[in-house]
This record gives structure tokens, C-alpha cells and sequence, in this order.
């Protein structure tokens, strides 16, 4: 589709409330789903990243790597299963969880920043204890739910000019690694930063009334109505935890709190920079 140089102008033109609402303001983007497997989407939303740091708003990259996870432990053998879409991870497979997503994962999404010509700097949250964590269960083993956050490593990063990538594994006092389902480190970290958007890409449109119906999504939704969706099956499996951690951004202070789809090109810059809007948004 041809549009104009006027076109082009009237788009940017449109851009400028936002640009000056969000303008040096953190807001916290959790990565993960399919988004993260099309290697060609995953550069675009990571120039997309670079373009909002570059109008001066102050992204925070948090990430998971379910699928990058999956395939090492095939690889390794190491079997594993889920519980209300929690991973059970033991001794073993913590360590390659830690492996994968501070290692791989993240270093690759370092790299793309950076060669869309952005600044990046990759973390884990066993960096400077920026997530300590205490054990969920026995019985999903080295997962872990963050007790306290430290934020001083992302805010030294954010305020010279970089934006933090943020792999989900935290540690308690005895030195213990746990894995942190991402939906719950970004936003336990978006609260800790009294981040004003909290925006969660992933692999579905948003919530949605009949799951095999894309056109019941349902655009708006008041926190007090989420555990019912889950009481009533409407919100099951991987999506429990994170509608759960949306609510509880939402009730902890942060203003803007979204799930939306990720593997719509540019859904970033649709959400944050225009009056279209997509996925679902918590009030």
C-alpha cells in the first residue's frame, strides 16, 4: 500500500500527544510467545523498542523464552510439566533455565537493540538481588515468587541512556536460583519502579470470551472481574498467571496496564502511539 509523503507527515503529526504523555516515563514491556520465535517480528519489535527510547520514554524490557526453554530440555532430555501454567523446574533444570534465558535469550535481544542502534544491557534477576524470591511449592520445585526488588540496577541503566533486558530467574538469601514465570517479574518490577504503562506482548489477541473466537476479545475489563473469569474456565492454563499479575500492577499503582498481541507488526507503536489500541486493557 502507497502512502503519501502528506499521509507519512499527518501520521507523525498524530503521534505528538502521546509522544509528550509518555515522554520520560518508564514503561515496562514483558516479551515472550510466539513473538519471540519469528525471528523477523523479533527485530521488528525490537527496533520498535529502539524508537521509543529514541522520543524519550524509558523502556524496560523484561522477558521470557518458554519455547528457547522447551527445546534445550528436549534436547537434554530433561522432562518437565506444567502446573496452572507454572513450569515444575528441579535442581537440574533451573540451572539450564538460568542457561537459556540469562545466556541465549538474552544476549540475543542485546544484540538486536543494539544493531537497530539502540543501547542495551542485559540482566538477570539474580543481578545485584534485583529479584529475590522464595519458593511457590515442593512440588513445582525451583519456581519461585519475588518477595522484594531492587530497582537501583534498572534505574543506574535507565538513567544513563540504556534500556535494561531483564531475564526472569531470581535467587533467596541462601544463594538458591528460581525460575520466575516473566508476566510476574515485569510486573512486580513495574510496580517497584512506579512505572506508568505496563505492557505484556504475547502469542493471543488478549482475553478473550471463547478461545477459539477472536472476535469475542474483550477490550476493557475491571480487575474485580478477573477471578471470575478464571473460576469459570473463561481463563485457564498460561493466561491464569498472567491476568492475575495484570490485576495486581493495576492495584498496586500502575496506571496503564495491557496485554496485547505480539505477533501483530508493530503492536507496540499501535498501543503506546496512537488511538487505535489493541488486546485487552486493565482498570
Amino acid at each position: 500500500m502507497y502512502i503519501s509523503h502528506g499521509e507519512k507527515a499527518e501520521i507523525l503529526t498524530e503521534a505528538l500527544p502521546y509522544i509528550q504523555k509518555y515522554n520520560n516515563k518508564i514503561i515496562v514491556i514483558k516479551y515472550g510467545g510466539s513473538a519471540m520465535t519469528d525471528e523477523k517480528l523479533k527485530t521488528s519489535v525490537m527496533r520498535d523498542l529502539v524508537l521509543l527510547a529514541q522520543i524519550g520514554i524509558k523502556v524496560v524490557l523484561v522477558h521470557g523464552g518458554g519455547p528457547e526453554i522447551t527445546e534445550t530440555f528436549k534436547r537434554m532430555d530433561i522432562r518437565s510439566s506444567f502446573i496452572n501454567g507454572l513450569r515444575q523446574t528441579d535442581k537440574e533444570a533451573v540451572e539450564v533455565v538460568q542457561m537459556v534465558l540469562a545466556g541465549k535469550v538474552s544476549k540475543s535481544l542485546v544484540n538486536l537493540i543494539e544493531n537497530a542502534g539502540g543501547n542495551a544491557i542485559s540482566l538477570s534477576g539474580v543481578d545485584g538481588r534485583m529479584f529475590e524470591a522464595t519458593q511457590i511449592s515442593e512440588e513445582l520445585g525451583y519456581v519461585g515468587e519475588i518477595s522484594t526488588v531492587n530497582t537501583k540496577p534498572v534505574l543506574d541503566l535507565l538513567n544513563n541512556g540504556y534500556i535494561p533486558v531483564i531475564s526472569s530467574v531470581g535467587c533467596d538469601r541462601q544463594g538458591n536460583i528460581y525460575n520466575i514465570n516473566a508476566d510476574n517479574a515485569a510486573s512486580k518490577l513495574a510496580q517497584a519502579l512506579g512505572a506508568y504503562s505496563l505492557i505484556s506482548m504475547t502469542d493471543t489477541k488478549g482475553i478473550l470470551l471463547n478461545q477459539n473466537d477472536e472476535s469475542t476479545l474483550v477490550r476493557e475489563i475491571l480487575v474485580s472481574e478477573t477471578e471470575k473469569l478464571i473460576s469459570e474456565g473463561i481463563v485457564s492454563g498460561g493466561m491464569i498467571p498472567k491476568i492475575k499479575c495484570c490485576a495486581d500492577a493495576v492495584r498496586n499503582g500502575v496506571k496503564q496496564v495491557f496485554i496485547i498481541d505480539g505477533r501483530v507488526p508493530h503492536a507496540i507503536i499501535i498501543e503506546v502511539l496512537s488511538d487505535e489500541g489493541i488486546g485487552t486493557m486493565f482498570h
